[in-house]
């Protein structure tokens, strides 16, 4: 029950929580001492979360709570150093000032827990009850100044540094100092700190360190950061996945766009065709002659109707032929569906230029041998137009697949020599250029 309402304190109001937690503890008291699967108390989810008015209500119903530490030894104190609450460390330092020389299963004390956070006010109440808690060290040998070194916390390491009895030297495990550590990590900042205040390496002072536990640190950084950098992999490989099925939809919505646009403009074409063979304007006999009467038409025979019939025809059955294949197959396979689109792609490239040839040649029947130039003159717009379309979008197709193989090649280039990591991180980047390839169908 105190769990559950300390960590859904929106449902109450803040002033009324420990009231209420209050009349919950005079009914059941032995509530405080109930812990979670971390052995964790309501004191530490209170703690955690800087909940003072709480703290104080448990501290009064008993104060042995403060002492309860988690599965991982870190103890009330430890929280809330670690969180920055700095009213409940009071609280907690006040009712027991010497559980700032408490440690958890890593041998780290409340300090080397501080240090890691943001506010410096924490390692003065820490350091007030007995400064002697600076020198503690932790299952690797690390004191707080250690710890806050690596960290790049500057201002704690200017508050330890201020305070009387300070050993800035001391060696860890590993025989680092905190300069050597500042060195190491490259905070240039810290190691000046440092430097100023007196502080030396190690080899200065006569104490080398361990070669062997060098070597293990070492590893164990090594480790540390392949742990990192095999997670970060990881994560990436997710979004790569992620981007990688986004692209494929996208792939197959343009190609299922693409199918019925041409299906649309084939029903288009089709219908035009068929229309244009019966509403053709014929050429009249003017002059009666022999087996013609005046006003009987005579296109057949020459050579314009002849062009129109024939490609009028071919763009007909051409399109209808789309219109079949696209009502009556079903293509489901993203590969067969885009050679699919490939193939109508070509054949209404051919009913378009079949109409044209028929609409050109049509001109030439329409308006007579008395106006050709009116016909001329279309053959040349449409001519002009065509050519001009076709050919930009033949060189920006061009352009692009010269693009495309250049890639193609660096990345093969560079997957000879480049980790499993970057060529991820490569992928990846080919995966973002996706969005910028222009599909030639």
């Amino acid at each position: 029950m105190l769990f559950f309402l300390l960590m859904n304190q929106n449902l109450i109001f803040l002033n009324d929580l420990a009231e209420v937690l209050k009349e919950l503890l005079r009914f059941f008291p032995n509530l405080a001492m109930t812990t979670d699967s971390s052995n964790s108390t309501a004191l530490h989810t209170a703690a955690a979360q800087g909940h003072i008015d709480v703290v104080h209500l448990l501290l009064e119903t008993d104060p042995n709570l403060a002492k309860i530490a988690r599965n991982n030894g870190k103890t009330v104190l430890h929280s809330a150093a670690r969180m920055g609450h700095l009213e409940v460390l009071k609280a907690l330092v006040s009712k027991d000032p010497s559980s700032v020389f408490r440690t958890d299963k890593k041998g780290q004390t409340a300090l080397h827990m501080a240090v890691k956070g943001q506010n410096v006010e924490i390692v003065h109440a820490l350091l007030k009850p007995d400064p002697s808690v600076m020198s503690l060290e932790d299952n690797k040998g690390n004191t707080a100044l250690h710890i806050a070194t690596r960290k790049g916390r500057s201002q704690f390491v200017q508050c330890l540094l201020s305070v009387e009895g300070i050993n800035m030297n001391a060696t860890n495990k590993a025989g680092e100092t905190p300069l050597d550590i500042a060195e190491k990590f490259g905070t240039q900042e810290i190691a000046s700190i440092l430097r100023e205040a007196g502080a030396t390496n190690s080899a200065d002072h006569g104490k080398p360190p361990n070669a062997a536990k060098q070597l293990k640190q070492t590893v164990s950084d090594i480790k540390h950061d392949v742990q990192s950098q095999l997670q970060q992999t990881r994560q990436t490989g997710v979004k790569v996945q992620h981007i990688a099925k986004r692209l494929k939809k996208l792939h197959i919505s343009g190609l299922n766009n693409a199918i019925n646009s041409a299906t649309v403009v084939a029903v288009l074409i089709a219908t035009v065709a068929f229309a244009a063979i019966f509403t053709v304007p014929g050429q009249y006999v003017e002059k009666p002659t022999e087996g013609a009467s005046l006003g009987q038409a005579h296109i057949a025979r020459t050579a314009a109707f002849l062009i129109f019939f024939v490609f009028d025809s071919l763009a007909l059955f051409i399109s209808l032929a789309v219109v079949v294949v696209q009502t009556s197959v079903v293509v489901i396979e993203q590969k067969a569906k885009k050679q699919l689109v490939f193939v109508i792609n070509k054949l209404m490239w051919m009913a378009c230029l079949f109409i044209s040839i028929a609409f050109i040649s049509l001109t030439y029947v329409v308006v007579g041998s008395h106006a050709r130039w009116l016909a001329v003159c279309a053959t040349v717009i449409g001519s002009v137009i065509m050519l001009t379309t076709i050919g930009a979008m033949c060189y920006c197709v061009i352009l692009n697949r010269i693009a495309e193989l250049k890639k193609r090649n660096i990345r093969k280039a560079e997957s000879r020599s480049r980790s499993f990591s970057v060529s991820l991180q490569s992928d990846s980047e080919l995966l973002n250029s996706e969005y910028r390839r222009m599909y030639a169908l």
